[in-house]
């Protein structure tokens, strides 16, 4: 992880991961699921003296967005989730935002595929799409630092519920074989939960 450095946060109700990737040569970031409470985020952003450039959702469940329209409004960067996750991210009964009772719903800008390269805050990043936990699930590789931002796809020794809207238990695990198995064995999962 020479170019990077990944300040974790765990925030809310059920405890969700949110992490800050800066990259060390030009002090640009990128926020992985900005859970709840949007000044915390924004202190950590601002402590490391980091230049926020973009926003990136692996799903579009309440735990990991409720921070997300303030953090857009506040620094006016791009939010990117797989094009698949487009209703779950606008539908309050798909993100389960309802069921705690605090309606929210959100968008993103740039709404990605499998396999796409993409070039943020300098870093190279692939988007592997990882269906099961929600149909639009995806997972951020980071291949020069050997990162993988997982989400709720895999967990320590386990991998997401698949017992919510949109969810598939044999998605998921072809998912995981797919996708997250072929890597090396040395990539360091940031998980989005635990």
């Amino acid at each position: 992880m020479g170019q990077i450095e990944i300040k974790s946060m765990t925030l809310g109700m059920v405890a969700t991961n949110c992490h800050l990737i800066i990259n060390k040569e030009n002090k640009e970031a990128l926020l992985v699921d900005p859970a709840d409470n949007a000044l915390r985020i924004s202190n950590v952003i601002e402590e490391n003296g980091c230049t926020l450039k973009a926003i990136l959702l692996t799903h579009g469940h309440f735990d990991h967005i409720m921070a997300l329209n303030d953090l857009k409004k506040r620094y006016n960067v791009p939010v990117y989730a797989h094009e698949e996750e487009e209703d779950v991210l606008k539908q309050s009964s798909l993100n389960l935002s309802g069921s705690i009772g605090q309606i929210y719903t959100t968008q993103a800008d740039v709404y990605v595929k499998d396999g796409e390269h993409l070039k943020l805050a300098g870093l190279d990043v692939i988007v592997l799409y990882t269906p099961g936990h929600t149909k639009g699930g995806a997972c951020y590789y980071f291949p020069e630092e050997k990162v993988l931002m997982s989400g709720d796809t895999l967990f320590h020794c386990s991998i997401g519920r698949t017992d919510f809207p949109t969810g598939s238990m044999s998605q998921l695990v072809r998912s995981v074989k797919e996708q997250l198995f072929v890597l090396p064995d040395d990539v360091q999962v940031y998980p989005g939960h635990d």
